[in-house]
This record gives structure tokens, C-alpha cells and sequence, in this order.
């Protein structure tokens, strides 16, 4: 069916199930060694998340997330909208859509798997400046009753320290931040 990398081939694909953004799939697979097996996929079309810096501070979003039934406070992120969807342009989105800023300048910061060991979600990780507030357009429920949160960039590293943050792309985007500040 297809050569994998490193040897692996997927010999067939079995979908399991399908939503809005989200497949899942089973792949029937053989290693480099012969061994035949299956291994279990998330197909995500992919997101992007921003570290929106004003003056000195971060602006953060605290909102509810079902799978861990508890807020969060996190950066603001979503998923890509369309195939192809231009990344500053769907970063310049979300920025607006959950905190209420356009940005005068957005700067890759860094890009990740998510989550390699089950999907093949990819997250493109921005810095956004020369911010400009605008009123915020939440899109879902959990952004229409999120909290905005501004922190001092001051604060940021001892955050990280003492594990304020639960949520992985914040981590990495503010952990990103203090080393391009630095």
C-alpha cells in the first residue's frame, strides 16, 4: 500500500471512526524485521498556538476543557480551519477570536508533534507583538465564558518552576519565550 520511513509499511488502514476534524484509524503495518502489526491513529489537520507578548506581559486564556473536566490556563490556540489555511493567518485568528488582539508582527517560534505516540497533530507555536486590543470574538462556549488572564513576562520563568501550567503548548510556548527574551 504505501513505504513508510525507516523501513515501516503500512500494508492497509482500516477507519474506525470519523468526526467534525478528528479520524481515527487502524494501521495494519510491517516493521523492518517482518514483525506485522497494528498501531492505532488520530488524524488531525494540524493548529497553531500564539504567546501574545504586550508590554510586558502575556496574555493568557483560562478556559473549560472537557476531556480533563477543568479549566485551564493556557495560551490561545485552534486547530487549522481548512487544508492549505495560511498558518500566521489562522495564528492572526485565534489571537483575535480568544483574547482580543490583532498582532503588528507574529514570528514563528517553534513547531512539535503533539502527541506522536497516537496522532499526527502538528502545531506551529508563534510569538505575537505590537499587539492592538479588539473585541474579542469567542467562538464556542468555553470562549464565551473564558477568562482573560494577563501575567508579567517577570513571573513567567518561576511559573514554569513551580509547574503552574498543566497544558504542553503553553509550557513550550512560554518556555520558548523566556529563551528568546533571554
Amino acid at each position: 500500500m504505501s513505504g513508510g520511513t525507516d523501513g515501516f509499511d503500512v500494508v492497509g488502514i482500516r477507519h474506525v471512526a470519523r468526526s467534525s476534524f478528528l479520524n481515527a484509524e487502524r494501521l495494519h503495518m510491517v516493521s523492518p524485521t517482518g514483525v506485522v502489526m497494528e498501531r492505532s491513529v488520530v488524524r488531525h489537520p494540524g493548529a497553531v498556538a500564539v504567546v501574545p507578548l504586550d508590554g510586558d506581559d502575556v496574555v493568557l486564556i483560562r478556559q473549560y476543557r472537557a476531556p480533563t473536566d477543568t479549566s485551564i490556563l493556557e495560551i490561545p490556540a485552534g486547530k487549522l480551519d481548512q487544508p492549505g489555511e495560511d498558518l500566521v493567518a489562522a495564528a492572526a485568528r485565534e489571537l483575535e477570536e480568544e483574547v482580543g488582539f490583532q498582532a503588528g508582527s507574529i514570528d514563528l517560534l517553534a513547531s512539535f508533534w503533539t502527541t506522536p505516540g497516537f496522532s499526527d497533530e502538528r502545531m506551529w507555536l508563534y510569538l505575537a507583538t505590537d499587539l492592538t486590543a479588539v473585541p474579542a470574538r469567542p467562538h464556542g462556549a468555553e470562549e464565551e465564558v473564558a477568562e482573560i488572564v494577563r501575567l508579567p513576562v517577570a513571573a513567567i520563568a518561576q511559573m514554569l518552576a513551580d509547574d503552574v501550567f498543566e497544558d504542553a503548548k503553553t509550557i513550550i510556548g512560554l518556555g520558548a519565550l523566556i529563551a528568546r527574551l533571554d
